[in-house]
């Protein structure tokens, strides 16, 4: 289906180019790569630079087309408008994964890649199924059934995971506006963000058992959850302190020159996930903390790492860096990460070789001069063994008894590629997120100062 829209699209661009005599192209694609024939809009001002890498254009296309093909959009299953964890799926489902995919519906629509009503209609079908899943004191669970709706066995309640869908609601809703707005609004007010935290220490718990009734771990040091806060100090119906925000631990450590706060694995998408929304660029705490440029830090950082490869991997090299949660040969991890970790000196990560194609190109906005060779390298890397249906395959290894390319793409790895790719781009994500009032909000309460750039 998608292959066919775009030569359909292809065939009316080049008999309307004849007919007014345009100069064709010079630029060509190989065999079995797929022509990208839409253009931006005038909100989107493309450099040489970007247009020239025709490797990263195609990557932010047909990661926007995991979520749009892979969404389950059979209104007669409880389970409609769920999108997979992963492709191919193992049945389930994530709500992060939803989240990403309505950030996706507003970059389909602003780059033609669908109608601006196709999106508007899949985004409105997306929020008015998932308000009706199964949520506990409005927190969504981490996984559900991606046909049936129900959630997954074992599947705890996530604040993490319900954030990030609850940033990409609330972006659609400010991109399209109406009915979908008051829906990300209703949904984002029913979240009792008080109810999440431990009153002993205003940390915010992680997670929560429903079986048991027990929350688990601890937000406890610096990760990926600074939108958290931002939502919780936002809402007009069950706001937080700022103390919450200023009381997790700030562990600070430094790999050569680059010092910042780190977090405890050194994994690259605990930097990125926040900043696919939240345009940190001109705002520090009152702590003077920065959080963009601690991002970059950590990106140069990660790429040091790898190319120094103190732990003499294969796989590691310039253009093949980004050690971040992914698949690895013998099954998902969360512990690839570089220095600094821990309480900022510690080892706390265990590679074992395995490269994440998400994990540098998600740092495109702190590090562009870095990233974008990657693009290039992956897309031509094995004869093009890295590439499938969704663009980057999740993860590849060079240092077991035989070369490992992943299977799968991963619905988290697949919206921060796509989310970052056109925040370089356009800024679009940054710029709509940043115009909603629970925003404005969040930055008083939290106090949080701008500055001009």
């Amino acid at each position: 289906m998608k292959l066919l829209k775009k030569y359909l699209i292809l065939i009316i661009i080049l008999f309307v180019s004849f007919a007014i005599g345009c100069k064709k192209n010079e630029e060509t694609n190989s065999g079995n790569e797929k022509t990208n024939v839409t253009e931006p809009t005038s909100t989107q001002k493309e450099t040489k630079e970007v247009t020239e890498n025709k490797y990263m254009v195609q990557e932010e296309e047909d990661s926007f087309y995991f979520f749009w093909e892979t969404q389950n959009v059979n209104e007669a299953l409880h389970g409609c408008g769920l999108i997979p964890d992963r492709y191919p799926s193992n049945g389930l489902a994530s709500i992060a994964s939803v989240g990403f995919g309505l950030a996706a519906f507003v970059i389909g629509a602003e780059r033609q890649y669908v109608t601006h009503q196709e999106a508007y209609d899949r985004a409105l079908l997306t929020l008015s199924h998932i308000k009706d899943l199964d949520r506990v004191n409005g927190f969504y669970y981490h996984f559900y059934q991606e046909k049936a709706g129900a959630v997954a066995s074992g599947s705890e309640v996530s604040n993490i995971d319900t954030s990030i869908f609850l940033c990409g609601a609330l972006l659609a809703g400010e991109y399209f506006g109406g009915e979908i707005m008051e829906l990300a609004q209703t949904i984002y007010d029913d979240v009792n963000w008080d109810w999440f935290i431990n009153k002993n220490n205003n940390y915010f718990y992680m997670s929560y058992n429903s079986s048991t009734k027990e929350f688990g771990g601890a937000w406890d040091t610096y990760a990926e959850q600074l939108m958290m806060y931002f939502l919780g100090a936002g809402s007009n119906t069950h706001p937080i302190e700022k103390q919450v925000y200023y009381a997790f631990r700030r562990n600070k450590g430094r790999y050569n020159s680059e010092v910042f706060i780190n977090s405890w694995f050194g994994s690259l998408f605990t930097y990125q996930f926040s900043h696919a929304f939240i345009d940190f660029r001109n705002m520090v705490d009152e702590n003077g903390v920065n959080w963009f440029d601690n991002s970059v830090n950590a990106t140069i950082a990660n790429y040091n790492y790898c190319v120094n490869n103190p732990e003499g991997f294969n796989t590691y090299a310039k253009d093949q860096w980004g050690l971040t949660a992914c698949d690895t040969p013998t099954g998902y991890s969360g512990l690839l990460g570089s220095l600094p970790s821990g309480s900022g000196y510690e080892k706390k990560f265990n590679n074992d070789g395995t490269v994440c194609c998400a994990g540098a190109i998600g740092s495109i906005v702190f590090a562009p001069d870095l990233v974008l060779p990657v693009f290039r390298n992956y897309a031509t890397l094995l004869n093009g063994s890295l590439v499938c249906d969704y663009g980057f395959v999740d993860a590849f290894n060079f240092d077991g008894r035989r070369l490992w390319v992943a299977t799968d793409v991963i619905g988290i790895d697949k919206g921060i590629t796509l989310l970052m790719i056109e925040n370089y781009r356009s800024e679009l994500i940054w710029k709509h997120f940043m115009k909603l009032d629970f925003m404005e909000k969040a930055i008083e309460v939290l106090g949080f100062t701008q500055s001009e750039a």
